[in-house]
């Protein structure tokens, strides 16, 4: 009876091992308490009852809504050439080619070796009383060799690199949004600031006709010099506006260049030339809160991230349990002489069983550590859901009320044109004073000025909206594959 304790042992330990292989760690699924499962997350936007807004589907391009042929081209231009862009690229290539080289761990790998050598061996370290003759030798062989998988140590490292390459990709999206968006809002930026500047010209032409009816009148003993003093300042602070806007202008072209890739020496023409900024003409279309979770790359990057760092769990895991190599070896050794001979071959076939004894805390140590970055990669992927939603509410709500605004200033600027010419007609003929036709004209100014302020706002304000409803990715390119496939699959 007691001889049989020993076996009896051995075989309780060998059902414990084999009762603990698997795949180790949690199987990874989006957690039932993420922001992103909650219902409301998933709703229509509530800024979109307002009727500047259609609950229709993004487009992919969103840019061509504009149909405008030259914001196309640039677009297209940047995607194809912008600096961020290539680097997003070159990071996914990365990603992929690491994804690549955890893959190959879980297959076979294979080794040859030859070593021709030409000295002498030591007689003495053989028992033998005279030197050995100098003479050439080898030693040449293949080996084939394979790590068992029974803790799923290499599968989650596979299973983690495949969602940080995930995340790399949803990364080059996200750069591919930043960029049509960056791209579009320069151009616009452009196109607003020679509108203002237009204004501003015209608004000073109009005061210089002013000046010289002040000074006409002046001459027919009708005004007074204080009256020219008083034209010709309000005149030299029109002036004082056109250079910040010619700055402006300079600059939205410079940083167009700069993502189209190019140099300062190379302005775009097209965005030189443009007088009018971008603007739909009909309801922004923003689908809802559903769509706005499947496309936003930086909420797929981050739910990705929570894919990788779950996994990670697992490898920290199988760190407990030993690692089993099987290896096949087969070769010749011997003096070049006898190459060919028998009795220089060798194999070796077996198991290579390696087991580091969890007994200091530091696996358990790395196992805590993976959870605790789990759980930040959690908090990180409910944040960025958050504050998704937090910017496309808070878009739509800021161009809403822009609009608002913009009926407001135009009903403004009709009211003092209407002061402003009639003012001025009733001063050329003496029946009201300089100052209160000084007064209209200035007030014609500030309301044409608010006014083109505010169409380049709305512009922006339509820019950071789809900036916040995140298209503009789905068209082909090195990212295209991040599409939301294994996103909508883990939630369900």
């Amino acid at each position: 009876m007691r001889a049989t304790l020993p076996g009896r042992a051995a075989a309780a330990s060998l059902l414990v091992l084999l009762a603990a292989c698997g795949t180790v760690g949690p199987d990874y699924r989006v957690p039932e308490q993420a922001a992103v499962n909650k219902p409301s997350a998933a709703a229509p936007f509530a800024g979109a009852a307002e009727p500047a807004y259609s609950l229709a589907p993004l487009p992919p391009r969103w840019w061509r809504l504009y149909r405008d042929p030259a914001l196309e081209r640039l677009v297209e231009q940047a995607l194809a050439a912008n600096a961020d862009l290539r680097v997003a690229d070159a990071n996914l290539r990365r990603a992929r080619a690491l994804e690549q080289e955890v893959g190959a761990a879980g297959r076979p790998a294979l080794g040859v070796s030859a070593a021709p050598a030409y000295g002498r061996p030591s007689a003495a370290a053989r028992g033998l009383p005279e030197a050995l003759p100098d003479a050439a030798s080898y030693d040449a062989g293949v080996s084939v060799s394979y790590q068992v998988d029974l803790f799923g140590k290499i599968a989650r490292a596979i299973e983690a690199a495949d969602a940080d390459s995930g995340a790399a990709a949803a990364a080059y999206d996200l750069a591919r949004i930043n960029v049509a968006a960056g791209t579009v809002r320069a151009y616009a930026d452009a196109c607003a600031s020679a509108a203002q500047l237009q204004v501003a010209k015209r608004s000073l032409g109009l005061q210089q006709d002013f000046l010289d009816l002040t000074a006409q009148r002046i001459a027919a003993g009708r005004g007074t010099a204080l009256d020219a003093s008083r034209a010709r300042a309000q005149a030299e602070q029109l002036r004082a506006a056109l250079p910040p806007l010619q700055a402006a202008q300079r600059g939205a072209l410079l940083r167009l260049a700069a993502l189209l890739g190019d140099t300062p020496d190379k302005l775009p023409d097209s965005a030189a030339r443009c007088t009018v900024p971008p603007r739909l003409a009909f309801p922004v279309p923003v689908g809802d809160g559903a769509a706005l979770l499947r496309r936003r790359p930086d909420i797929r990057q981050a739910e990705r991230g929570l894919a990788a760092a779950s996994a990670r769990i697992g490898v920290a895991t199988a760190d407990l349990y030993p690692s089993i190599t099987l290896g096949l070896s087969a070769g010749s050794t011997g003096a070049l002489a006898g190459f060919d001979a028998g009795n220089a071959l060798r194999w070796s076939l077996g198991p290579l069983i390696s087991w580091s004894l969890p007994v200091n805390g530091a696996a358990r140590s790395r196992i805590a550590q993976a959870e605790a970055s789990n759980e930040a990669a959690l908090a990180r992927f409910d944040g960025t859901v958050l504050n998704a939603l937090r910017e496309a509410e808070t878009s739509l709500t800021v161009y809403a009320r822009e609009l608002d605004r913009n009926a407001a200033l135009k009903a403004a600027r009709e009211q003092s044109a209407l002061a402003a010419s009639q003012a001025s007609e009733l001063y050329r003929y003496g029946r009201t004073d300089f100052l209160t036709t000084l007064d209209t004209q200035r007030s014609l100014a500030s309301a044409e000025s608010a006014l083109t302020a505010s169409d380049a706002q709305l512009a922006s304000d339509q820019v950071a909206l789809f900036l916040a409803l995140g298209g503009g990715w789905e068209s082909a390119g090195p990212g295209a594959a991040a599409d939301s496939s294994n996103f909508t699959e883990t939630r369900k």
